[in-house]
């Protein structure tokens, strides 16, 4: 049995927080352990939703080589996200960037750095010498609808100046 690969914690917990409870919280406090499912290892997350009770598991591969973490956040090696898409990571940094407080310089830091980090999650998933992410970078219901709305924003030029200002930006709060 194989699972799809969360390559670092904070991958893992990205992919938690934009999947919620059926009850619609995504208020839950995650454990974790590695198992064996049918023989194969995988990284499990489980907990109790904090607004309904209900109990939550998801299990994740590990990655091939274990990440180390390079700064915050560390959401995966060279290779592209198997966990989210294209799409679903500029729409985190979209959301991300557009949350950046004016009061706290640290968090601005934080808050920035996420928005960075997300984009530059994108960029992985354009092939050496491509100049866009290609179709198969898409396989999600939110990702195929963000590149609906503006497909140049996938191409690998714009994507460099988003995830560079994103960077700067963030460097102005550190």
């Amino acid at each position: 049995m194989t699972f799809a690969v969360a390559r670092t914690r904070d991958e893992a917990h990205l992919y938690l927080d934009l999947h919620p409870c059926a009850c619609g919280s995504v208020d839950t406090t995650w454990d974790r352990g590695l198992v064996s499912v049918e023989g194969a290892p995988a990284n499990r997350y489980f907990g109790t939703c904090a607004a309904c009770g209900a109990p939550r598991e998801y299990l994740f591969g590990l990655p091939e080589r274990p990440v180390p973490p390079a700064g915050y956040p560390t959401f995966g090696g060279p290779e592209p996200s198997e966990l989210l898409d294209a799409g679903q990571w500029l729409w985190v940094a979209d959301l991300t960037a557009g949350n950046v407080p004016v009061d706290d310089a640290a968090e601005a830091h934080r808050t920035l750095s996420v928005a960075a980090a997300a984009v530059e999650e994108v960029v992985k998933f354009i092939p050496p010498g491509g100049e866009e992410v290609p179709d198969d970078g898409f396989w999600s219901h939110r990702g195929k609808q963000v590149r609906a709305a503006e497909p140049g924003r996938f191409r690998l030029d714009r994507l460099l100046i988003v995830r560079d200002t994103y960077r700067d930006l963030a460097g102005r709060h550190a």
